[in-house]
């Protein structure tokens, strides 16, 4: 049964920006998280206190202009978890968006209104932002195709800054070949030619991090592109990724991207915050707790980290090479469900698997290829910095064996 818009919880505004233009989006409907701004509107990012200290914006954001100008028909504005800081959705001003295939779940963060929509069939594709991990994670949860590109290459002039140097807008789609399209237009840059990848590796320590119930829903994925690519699928392991030993475990990586997206959170919104004293729910409470201890005589030591675990990832990534990995390691949690902050816990465990590509500053698309007790699980491929065409592309022909859908 198709869901209706009420029925969604996905937005906080509805309206009709017509197209600019003609182009590739001619026909297609979208929405923006209210993260990013639309002229005329107030950007609310998910408080009501932002909302209520903050102008109407002045100008759409650039992301918005290129769609608008290239046909699409923007209808709203959508849920986000406050400042865009969770994983898991749940904004306690504004509600838990409907996750449509598993309505007893959360539909991810922060992104999730964006994901809800394109999930309930509301729009033809939705953009999200995704710092660490708020468009993959939500795509996984909510069985869409979810796209994090290169860092830097689709512009966010007119999103809130979060964490700057991990900041990219995203785009989701229930179907590949509209993201490939949106992707097209965004990064303004022609579709590349079909094709297949010269190598899939598969990175051993992310599947052992997964959970059963996603190890289960994605083995026949994985031996579906072992089947079809053959000796060009290979295996390698964390060190390898990292070029060292202190890129060994997961939680090294984690604690790269703790600590340099805490000190850039910190940054970008403290001020407003010690101004303000705005009143958070409690998931977003914890969080800037955890912030406001941060000990920042760390950060140097992360980024000289993260800028050799970086080197090494575009070294190993050559033209047409792709990582392999589950999207999250664990299934979306339910609604209400006690999260761990600790180590082992849900935001280590998914924050460690999701920083890859935010310290590689790669490209990374979730694929809605799984499912465990009918719960949606992504798989996720990866690709050197700047191929996010190639990237698309050849997921794009990948896929049309595990989906049906190009």
């Amino acid at each position: 049964m198709p869901v209706r818009w009420e029925e969604s919880h996905a937005f906080v505004a509805s309206f009709e920006l017509t197209p600019t233009g003609e182009g590739p989006l001619t026909g297609l409907t979208f929405a923006v998280k209210d993260v990013i701004d639309i002229a005329g509107w107030t950007t609310g990012c998910g408080n009501p206190t932002w909302a209520a200290t903050h102008p109407p914006a002045v100008a759409h954001a650039v992301c918005v202009e290129q769609l608008l100008c290239a046909g699409a028909t923007c209808v709203g504005k959508t849920v986000t978890d406050e400042l865009a800081f969770s994983l898991l959705g749940q904004n306690a001003f504004f509600g838990t968006p409907l996750n449509p295939q598993a309505p007893d779940r959360v539909p991810g963060g922060s992104s999730s209104g964006s994901a809800s929509a394109v999930a309930c069939g509301l729009v033809d594709f939705a953009l999200g932002t995704d710092t660490g991990g708020s468009v993959r994670v939500p795509a996984s949860n909510c069985g869409v195709w979810g796209f994090r590109p290169s860092h830097g290459l689709i512009s966010v002039a007119g999103v809130l800054p979060l964490a700057p140097t991990f900041d990219t807008v995203g785009v989701f789609a229930s179907r590949g070949e509209v993201l490939l399209r949106v992707a097209g237009v965004l990064l303004a840059a022609p579709p590349e030619p079909a094709g297949e990848p010269n190598t899939l590796l598969l990175v051993k320590e992310a599947f052992a991090l997964a959970d059963s119930e996603v190890q289960q829903a994605l083995a026949k994925p994985v031996q579906q592109l072992r089947a079809h690519l053959g000796s060009r699928v290979r295996e390698l392991s964390l060190r390898d990724l990292a070029g060292d030993e202190a890129g060994a475990s997961w939680s090294a990586w984690y604690q790269i991207y703790r600590v340099l997206s805490w000190a850039e959170v910190k940054s970008c919104l403290g001020a407003w915050i010690a101004a303000t004293q705005p009143p958070f729910g409690p998931e977003i409470t914890a969080s800037f707790a955890l912030v406001d201890q941060l000990d920042r005589c760390q950060v140097a030591e992360a980024i000289e980290r993260r800028e050799r675990f970086a080197r090494q990832l575009h070294r190993l990534l050559g033209p047409r090479d792709l990582l392999c990995l589950p999207t999250t390691p664990t299934l979306a949690p339910r609604k209400g469900e006690q999260i761990s902050r600790t180590r082992g816990g849900y935001y280590p465990r998914t924050l460690a698997q999701t920083s890859v590509a935010g310290i590689g500053r790669l490209p990374q698309l979730s694929l809605p290829v799984g499912r465990f007790a009918g719960v949606p699980v992504g798989l996720s491929l990866l690709a050197g910095p700047g191929q996010d065409l190639v990237l698309l592309s050849l997921a794009a022909q990948l896929a049309e064996p595990l989906l049906g859908d190009g």
